[in-house]
């Protein structure tokens, strides 16, 4: 594996000429962070592979797009970059899947009967077992165990500082709320202003300086909750004073 400045010296290079190799050699070197993620962010209703695949492609992104000489580590730039993108996909996915209601019924009877059949023999019961146990035949229990149950913007989870537990909506980012949508316009430097010290502060630390919602948390001691709150709140009042 590459150390930081190996790496910059090879993203420079990348920039220079465009080497798909080079860029090859980039993403493999990164690859980690894309499993680390997505194993962050598994057992919450989407597969882990189909989380590593949307974070292998926003590694690449990240590597086509990083600026070594803007001053950041590429480590720095693309873990919430990532993060952000596996965060829309769960909100996506959550508003995209739509589980006819008897299946779902059925998916939960047979998630129940596979953990009481696990629990008393120590291995998972087959299509058939499960489909006499229950009285279905056996083509529905293959369907309801193909189907994934959605992804509920109000199930509680973790924060991304590992205190407290909010709503996946209060952590995940929006598609609306992007600082990057505003005009960079001597209107928009005029409402930032505008804006309380700590609201200014959540702004440059996010938006221009591209720390985590978790570093500006440890930066104005406060919690990655209360950061992504406040941040959803500034951005929305940014839109309304502009629009």
């Amino acid at each position: 594996m590459m150390d930081a400045t190996q790496s910059d010296e090879l993203f420079r290079e990348y920039r220079r000429t465009g080497s798909a190799e080079i860029r090859n050699r980039l993403v493999e070197n990164y690859l980690y962070i894309a499993e680390i993620l997505a194993k962050k962010f598994s057992g919450r209703g989407v597969e882990y592979d189909d989380l590593y695949q949307v974070a292998s492609e926003a590694l690449v992104v990240g590597v086509e797009k990083f600026n070594p000489d803007l001053g950041n580590r590429f480590t720095t730039y693309i873990t919430p970059t990532i993060t952000g993108i596996i965060k829309n996909y769960f909100r996506d996915y959550s508003r995209s899947v739509r589980i006819p209601r008897r299946i779902y019924a059925v998916a939960a009877k047979v998630k129940e009967e596979i953990n009481e059949y696990y629990k008393k023999n120590g291995v998972k019961p087959t299509v058939k077992q499960i489909a006499e146990k229950l009285g279905y035949s056996e083509e529905l229990v293959m369907e309801a165990l193909e189907c994934r149950a959605p992804v509920s913007l109000d199930s509680r989870i973790k924060g991304e500082d590992g205190e407290n537990d909010a709503p996946l909506y209060d952590v995940i980012s929006d598609d609306g709320n992007k600082f990057e949508d505003f005009v960079d316009s001597q209107s928009l430097k005029d409402e930032i202003k505008k804006l309380d010290a700590t609201e200014r502060e959540v702004i440059t630390l996010r938006f221009l300086q591209g720390k985590s919602q978790t570093e500006v948390g440890k930066i104005l001691g406060v919690s990655q909750m209360f950061v992504s709150r406040a941040e959803r709140k500034i951005l929305e009042k940014l839109r309304s004073a502009l629009s």
